[in-house]
């Protein structure tokens, strides 16, 4: 995907390293932004949908998409999986963690599928005024790939106003970090799914992460949720 290919993947890299999470730039076409958006009301796309409020989860509602997946969602999901692998395993080592990750997407969804993972886990999430997401890890069962991906599917300052993608990170003995991201409409966010390493005296630590939601001003909010490995 000629798009994923042009991002400036040193600088991100460079990012995720200082921070966990990253603006990485344009990926959507508004054209493409809309034809998602209006998937949103059509069930037979879906597998599942959740209201937030009554897990406790925040305000909103969101959505698992079905296979077969749309064709713009696969081929994003496929096209940026090569890309975070080595970053992946990078994050790994560091930690002294014994997972790999091989270089392709179909391999590593064959693992998750072995141990039962076998539901996809892409995702359109909506807010609307008052809507938030609660601080979270999505985690879905025994293996998961360190890193995931947000694309705005909504023109901030025109159909929503509020709502910014929040990345918080806990170290050991220090006071958390928060961090608060506005990405336009199509552009592409990654960030860690659970944890990364920071450098310490001894090498490296751990570094908590959780992701979510402040609150909708006002308007809509849509985007989709890229997780790259799969559900039990």
């Amino acid at each position: 995907m000629e798009r994923i290919e042009a991002l400036g993947w040193l600088e991100i890299d460079a990012k995720l390293e200082a921070s966990g999470c990253t603006l990485a730039g344009q990926v959507l076409t508004h054209a493409q932004c809309n034809a998602l958006i209006a998937l949103y009301e059509d069930d037979a796309r879906f597998r599942k949908r959740v209201v937030m409020e009554r897990h406790r989860f925040g305000r909103g509602d969101y959505a698992y998409l079905a296979h077969p997946l749309p064709e713009i969602v696969s081929e994003l999901r496929r096209a940026l999986y090569p890309r975070l692998a080595p970053i992946a395993n990078r994050w790994a080592e560091a930690l002294q963690r014994p997972e790999r990750y091989p270089a392709q997407l179909d391999d590593f969804l064959e693992r998750c599928h072995r141990a039962g993972q076998t539901k996809p886990t892409p995702l359109l999430l909506h807010y609307q005024k008052s809507g938030f997401n609660c601080l979270h890890r999505d985690l879905y069962g025994a293996h998961a790939f360190p890193l995931q991906v947000m694309v705005m599917l909504s023109d901030p300052g025109t159909d929503f106003t509020g709502g910014q993608f929040l990345v918080v990170e806990n170290r050991a003995r220090q006071q958390s970090i928060g961090t608060a991201l506005s990405p336009s409409r199509g552009e592409l966010v990654v960030f860690a799914v659970n944890e990364r390493p920071v450098p310490s005296k001894r090498g490296f630590a751990r570094a908590a992460l959780r992701h979510g939601v402040s609150e909708v001003e006002s308007g809509q909010r849509y985007t989709l949720g890229i997780i790259f490995h799969d559900a039990a």
